[in-house]
């Protein structure tokens, strides 16, 4: 996974409305992590944080793992809590990052389309299946780039931020490619309603993505050792729809 720091100026803490993602996501991990082997949990792309934050609320500990240590100082600029452990590292290799076996992991929000190559991707969840415990389940999403490609979707919902020079707008712009590339483009922009100019970039990088897509992880999943899973559309008991679905959603064991 690169180490080059394609987020650095946008605060994901802002733009997301954390409190009511976890809530609805609580529901749908709550049922997978029902009968953990463990409650030591793996946040493989942890970022800011929230989510290792919100699952040690609920009785877990957790090790939370970035690639970012822009995303991770982040993450420890307020208090860490007891039971939450972030470190810095690649997740291709999150097997000699980490010490110790867990009961469960989770990749959510689009970290697995940052690696690029399929051999890469295959090294990660192997690795990943060495540091559960027999049973324990991974929980994986991303978007549904099949269904994307599908609808020719190149851009994915603004979000308008306010803060303290006004009004703020992130803009995520997507290029597809006929190999499953993605130039995914984050851009802050700042708005003017009342001024000049009426937009103005204050940040925007071109990052490199692979959309991959359902058979893709289902396969990589398979060389890595997973030898059971349930499919998802999203994270609830949804059913999932190879060009209809928001998401990709898999736990796998």
């Amino acid at each position: 996974m690169s180490t080059t720091n394609h987020y650095a100026h946008i605060d994901y803490r802002k733009i997301i409305a954390w409190p009511k993602r976890l809530m609805r996501e609580w529901a749908f991990l709550e049922k997978a992590f029902a009968t953990l082997p463990s409650r030591r949990v793996l946040d493989l792309g942890c970022g800011t944080g929230e989510h290792a934050r919100f699952l040690a609320e609920k009785g877990f500990e957790v090790v939370g793992v970035d690639v970012s240590d822009t995303m991770l100082a982040r993450a420890r600029e307020d208090d860490v809590p007891k039971g939450v452990t972030f470190i810095q590292g690649d997740l291709a290799h999150v097997d000699s990052v980490v010490s110790g076996q867990f009961g469960g992991a989770i990749c959510l929000g689009n970290t697995l389309v940052h690696i690029t190559k399929y051999d890469t991707l295959v090294e990660l969840l192997r690795g990943v299946r060495k540091v559960l415990l027999p049973g324990a389940p991974l929980v994986v999403q991303v978007l549904n780039y099949e269904r994307l490609v599908h609808d020719g979707q190149r851009c994915l919902p603004m979000t308008f931020i306010q803060d303290d020079e006004g009004e703020a707008i992130f803009l995520r712009v997507m290029t597809h490619k006929p190999d499953g590339g993605v130039v995914f483009t984050p851009a802050m922009l700042r708005y003017r309603p009342d001024g000049e100019p009426a937009l103005e970039v204050m940040t925007a990088h071109n990052v490199p993505l692979h959309g991959w897509k359902r058979a893709e992880l289902e396969t990589a999943l398979d060389s890595a050792g997973f030898t059971s899973r349930q499919l998802y559309g999203t994270m609830a008991d949804v059913p999932h729809v190879d060009c209809e679905s928001t998401d990709v959603v898999i736990v796998a064991r």
